[in-house]
């Protein structure tokens, strides 16, 4: 790709981004907590409605994507003024730091300059064409990324802030939530990710990272809960496959939890800003 101009960039940044139609941000404050996961099975099950959909991970220092898609090693393909992003499935195309390197052991040891020049370009010169959703996915805090990606990209529709049941993890969620307030963009809701699962051996459940502090924390925030997803193994196992566990298993109570969170995400957008949580 060709060098970027601040003036250069900023114009194809709005002239890209000016064909999608829904920008949203999937981010946490700690890592953890199954974020890029819910990024991945919010552009899964978006564009197996028919939506069509972008997946852009601006995690630059732990990208993870390219291998939880089962595109780990795909390159996009470039002319040297653009370049496409990879094909997932219909309907949905994905770019990741992880999809620019063959390699999957290399760290990436860069400044905040740097940083901010790849964000652009994913925004500026990625073909990404006319999508319905463009569903990023931010590494964990309210820094350089999450920030950059907020200011770079023009009408960003919400966030969705993914937390577990832990006092810790709720605290860094509620941070989560506050921020994309000060920065003037809506919250569609709190997810609560890894609550209880069946116990074969005791006939109930395991509550592993507690459960209800998410509800609560939308609660007092004033914003919607976007439900509960229950810890399933097959879920992590699906990721380090490459496999989209709501494809594969749709029938999954993990998998149902997080087709709700959609409807409730969706429902969140369309209702626009100022509705009731």
């Amino acid at each position: 790709m060709h060098k970027v101009t601040i003036d250069g960039a900023m114009s194809r940044i709005a002239e890209n981004m000016a064909k999608v139609k829904y920008k949203i941000v999937v981010m946490s404050n700690k890592g953890g907590v199954g974020k890029s996961s819910t990024a991945v099975a919010f552009a899964a099950l978006l564009s197996s409605r028919g939506a069509r959909v972008g997946l852009l991970d601006i995690d630059i220092h732990g990208p993870s994507l390219a291998k939880m898609t089962g595109k780990e090693g795909v390159l996009p393909v470039s002319d040297g003024k653009a370049m496409d992003p990879v094909r997932v499935k219909d309907n949905l195309v994905m770019i990741s730091v992880g999809s620019l390197t063959s390699r999957d052991d290399m760290p990436v040891i860069w400044r905040g300059p740097m940083k901010m020049n790849i964000l652009k370009q994913f925004l500026a010169d990625v073909r990404w064409g006319e999508l319905d959703y463009l569903v990023i996915d931010a590494p964990p805090g309210t820094g350089d990324e999450p920030l950059s990606i907020c200011q770079l990209l023009p009408g960003v529709a919400g966030g969705v802030v993914v937390t577990t049941g832990q006092e810790v993890a709720l605290l860094d969620s509620m941070k989560a939530v506050n921020f994309l307030k000060r920065l003037g963009i809506r919250v569609l809701g709190i997810l609560e990710n890894m609550t209880d699962f069946p116990c074969p051996h005791c006939g109930g459940s395991v509550d592993l990272f507690k459960s209800g502090g998410g509800q609560a924390a939308a609660g007092k925030l004033g914003v919607r809960f976007l439900g509960r997803v229950p810890f399933d193994p097959r879920l992590l196992e699906a990721g380090d496959g490459g496999r989209l566990f709501v494809d594969t298993d749709p029938d999954a109570p993990a998998a149902k939890a997080l087709a709700a969170a959609v409807d409730a995400a969706v429902d969140a957008l369309q209702a626009g800003p100022g509705a009731a949580a």
